[in-house]
């Protein structure tokens, strides 16, 4: 989709060129992307250094070129509509791919008025991705996946009840059309292999409180994440090509599974509510029966989980009591 086209001097464009002709993982020297581009070999290592401070580990041998360590694939709009059944591509609202966002939830809310259900934005990189509670999700271009979707709903908030929970769900069922078969959900939001988090999932309401309301849901998807960001990132993280062997799937087609999932999960919960999500969300529990301390506002307990309830509330046996926790701004650890 960023092909490096011959004479295109502007910074904004070439970064994203520079990245489309390392995409392939083959080496390319700075020379030749010079020549191309119509800029100097200076200029093409300024892009090359920006991408690096991006995230992207691009090594440089003398008088081998530049190279990244394994092939990348750009995000290509049609290419990913291509790949959506035809039910999926009737029931879209929008589909936009940007080479760099702040986050692809706050475009999206931006523009909320003028955007249909089920309009999905997704942007090779964010400068200001957002998780729960405030917390950045590092977005590194060309590697991951950001995506946010857009669903309008004619009930109010108290019936989207459970919907991140949901999501959840629907992520893990796009996961296992790709084979992908090792992962599970932590309480409210997270996805989890292996005890590191693969993907997150943030839900952001507005409207009115009897409806009718938008919900905006981003996804962040770990597709492949280089050595350094996992060593600095605040908590344990994996990724896609970990659970595949170092061969993680298309992200077109990945993306394309996603959207899928979310087009026909999200017209079932508005249809159903969460209720229809129940049992695959146990199925995907990853903490029913586990040792569990639960920091709150209000102090702390600890307990094991109980799984959950109707609501998508978390439930906790402490001694012979039940207690629920139906607040988002709570930390759940597994002991």
């Amino acid at each position: 989709m960023y092909p490096l086209l011959a004479r295109e001097t502007s910074s904004t464009m070439l970064t994203p060129a520079v990245l489309g002709a390392l995409a392939p993982g083959e080496p390319v020297s700075g020379a030749a992307l010079a020549r191309t581009a119509g800029v100097t070999r200076a200029a093409i290592w300024k892009q090359v250094e920006t991408l690096r401070q991006r995230g992207l580990p691009i090594e440089a041998r003398v008088g081998g070129g530049y190279r990244l360590p394994w092939p990348v694939q750009l995000l290509d709009e049609a290419i990913i509509r291509g790949e959506l059944p035809v039910a999926a591509r009737q029931r879209l609202g929008a589909l936009e791919v940007h080479w760099e966002l702040d986050s692809t939830s706050s475009e999206l809310q931006r523009r909320l008025p003028d955007m249909p259900d089920l309009s999905f934005v997704m942007a090779e990189a964010q400068t200001a991705g957002r998780g729960r509670r405030g917390k950045s999700w590092i977005s590194p271009p060309g590697l991951n996946i950001y995506l946010s979707v857009a669903k309008h709903f004619d009930a109010g908030f108290a019936r989207l009840s459970g919907l991140s929970l949901a999501v959840g769900v629907i992520v893990l069922h796009a996961l296992e059309d790709m084979g992908i078969r090792t992962a599970g959900l932590k309480w409210p939001n997270d996805i989890l292999a292996a005890d590191a988090k693969l993907a997150g999932v943030l839900v952001e309401l507005s409207g009115e409180f009897q409806g009718p309301c938008t919900a905006v849901i981003g996804i962040g998807l770990n597709m492949r994440v280089p050595d350094a960001l996992r060593a600095g990132a605040a908590q344990p993280v994996t990724d896609v090509a970990a659970l595949c062997g170092d061969e993680p799937p298309d992200r077109n087609l990945m993306a394309a599974a996603l959207i899928t999932r979310l087009v026909s999960g999200l017209e079932r919960f508005e249809r159903e509510g969460f209720a229809a999500f129940v049992d695959d969300y146990a199925a995907f529990d990853l903490l029913a029966g586990q040792p569990l301390r639960v920091i709150g506002a209000q102090g702390e307990f600890h307990g094991e989980g109980a799984g959950i309830d109707g609501r998508g509330a978390l439930l906790v046996r402490v001694g012979n009591d039940l207690k629920r926790v139906d607040s988002a701004d709570v930390s759940v650890r597994r002991t």
